[in-house]
């Protein structure tokens, strides 16, 4: 049986296609800006793919951070000119690059983490634990019927 649920205009909508989102990216953004913190919230996320996961591919990067080809192309050539991230060819397979961490890409992890702790913590203060779950779900869900 299919259900139809009826909203009012964009109530919903606004609210799943980013408006918390929006809110956190802008206050990771504000407080990245205030501990001189070189980084845009995009390049953030592609820093925070490589810490989990140093050296992965390009395409891998794109799967990751759910962008296109030209915009990760765009960032990795942005975090190279900030000595952030380095290209290196595969062995097996010169379409093929690498991202690999620098020391200073490294380096940025601890501090960015922890902002990005703190902001997330600050977005959730009063939300149950249990709500936070049922979110969780409820989004997992939502992205699992549009893969």
């Amino acid at each position: 049986m299919t259900t139809t649920l009826h909203f009012k205009r964009g109530e919903l909508y606004s609210f799943i296609t980013g408006q918390a989102s929006t809110a956190i990216a802008r206050r990771l953004q504000k407080k990245f800006n205030h501990a001189s913190l070189n980084l845009t919230i995009e390049q953030w996320s592609v820093l925070y793919h490589l810490w989990k996961t140093d050296g992965i591919s390009q395409q891998d990067l794109c799967n990751a951070t759910f962008r296109d080809k030209p915009s990760i192309t765009r960032l990795v050539d942005n975090l190279e000119r900030l000595e952030l991230v380095k290209r290196v060819p595969s062995d097996k397979d010169r379409r093929v690059n690498h991202i690999f961490l620098t020391d200073y890409g490294r380096s940025l992890r601890d501090k960015s983490m922890s902002i990005a702790e703190d902001t997330l913590n600050e977005a959730l203060v009063g939300v149950p634990a249990d709500k936070i779950e049922t979110c969780k779900q409820v989004l997992q869900i939502v992205y699992n019927n549009l893969k």
